[in-house]
């Protein structure tokens, strides 16, 4: 094999392929990448054994062939290489190795042999659709702040894919919740979707996606099983298992009667809220938020480190209501808001309290409270 690559396109296919690599590894191929060489364009193939990702390049191939070396260390060596360098890749079949070379630089590379790289099996994939890059985007950003971390509850470990009813017809849903805060964004069903199973993505998944996602106007084709999930654009492919199990049934978290309104504009009520959680102890994070007419002050009361108080003009007018949360579930909440203002609907102070973006409803948030 023998082709020779601009390093910009080179890098940006490593990236790809070595973000994909687990560190620590107990295989050694799956620490490599399957270059393989063919006509115009080399293809770079990383996988843990859950999620595979394939990157396409432009490249002159001056003999075809496939090869495997260490992801990690040639994503190093290009990035370190000059903007603008031609990269040269032969692999020295005799000494088992790839030459790597890029103006005055030569590298020689351990190889292992490509019939040891695993390739994910394809799947038939009961539902084909593509989505805006945008869409996606907005669904995926939005929910995975609330992706549970807890190994035990793994079902929760990912954002929960499907399609919903909601008030204007079927919409494309992504769900995710810790158990203390729930994410629910709505987007319009794409065409072909709606024979697609319910399907949970796990974190890793949704990070690597994210890569795919930056270019607004790009169609990203979504293939899904029941067992799987694929999202392609013309020069990447990310295949990811997905995770089995169910997720639990989240509308019954959703609280459908709170009735006292706050209004806020979210920007200010952020702010607000990580100063005074400066001196909120470590463990607890308490904020208390004060609520009277048309006023909310918001206080941290930590003994060991201090207090705070700030008070915010807003639009409230129900009776007075003392609330406490965790900062970091509120201020990640408030982050999410795209619109000016953020409204939020109570209930008491040991209810689930439900925000959403002004007057859209087709990205909601439900936080639990605290004791404070």
């Amino acid at each position: 094999m023998k082709l020779s690559i601009e390093r910009a396109a080179l890098l940006k296919a490593v990236s790809q392929a070595q973000s994909v690599v687990e560190r620590r590894n107990t295989i050694p191929i799956l620490a490599n990448v399957l270059i393989e060489a063919e006509g115009e364009t080399a293809s770079f193939r990383a996988t843990d054994l859950d999620i595979e990702v394939v990157d396409k390049a432009l490249a002159q191939v001056e003999r075809a062939g496939a090869i495997t070396v260490s992801a990690v260390t040639l994503h190093e060596i290009v990035r370190k290489l000059p903007d603008g360098a031609l990269v040269t890749l032969t692999e020295d079949g005799a000494a088992g190795r790839l030459i790597v070379e890029a103006g005055r630089s030569n590298f020689s590379l351990a190889t292992l042999p490509r019939e040891d790289f695993p390739i994910m099996a394809t799947s038939e994939y009961s539902a084909n659709f593509s989505a805006k890059a945008a869409d996606l985007r907005r669904l995926f950003d939005k929910s995975k702040f609330a992706i549970s971390t807890e190994e035990t509850r793994y079902y929760l470990n990912g954002v929960y894919m499907h399609i919903a009813d909601a008030e204007d017809g079927k919409m494309l849903r992504c769900v995710a919740t810790d158990g203390h805060r729930l994410a629910r964004i709505d987007c319009a069903m794409p065409e072909g979707a709606e024979v697609m199973p319910g399907v949970i993505v796990p974190r890793k998944t949704v990070g690597e996606m994210r890569k795919l996602l930056d270019d607004d106007d790009m169609e990203i084709a979504v293939s899904v099983s029941e067992t799987k999930v694929r999202f392609a654009t013309p020069d990447i492919t990310l295949t990811s298992k997905v995770i089995d199990g169910t997720f639990p049934d989240y509308t019954r978290v959703i609280p459908q009667g709170n009735t006292r309104k706050l209004e806020v504009d979210a920007s200010d009520f952020a702010k607000a809220v990580d100063r005074v959680a400066t001196v909120s102890s470590e463990r607890s994070r308490a904020v208390k938020l004060s609520l009277d007419e048309d006023r909310l002050i918001l206080s941290v009361n930590a003994p060991d480190s201090g207090a705070a108080e700030e008070e915010l003009a807003v639009a409230y007018g129900d009776e007075r209501l003392e609330i406490g949360f965790n900062a970091k579930y509120l201020l990640e909440i408030a982050n999410q808001v795209d619109r000016e203002n953020a409204v939020f609907m109570f209930n008491s102070s040991g209810d689930p309290t439900l925000m959403r973006e002004g007057s859209d409803t087709s990205a909601i948030y439900v936080v639990m409270p605290m004791r404070v």
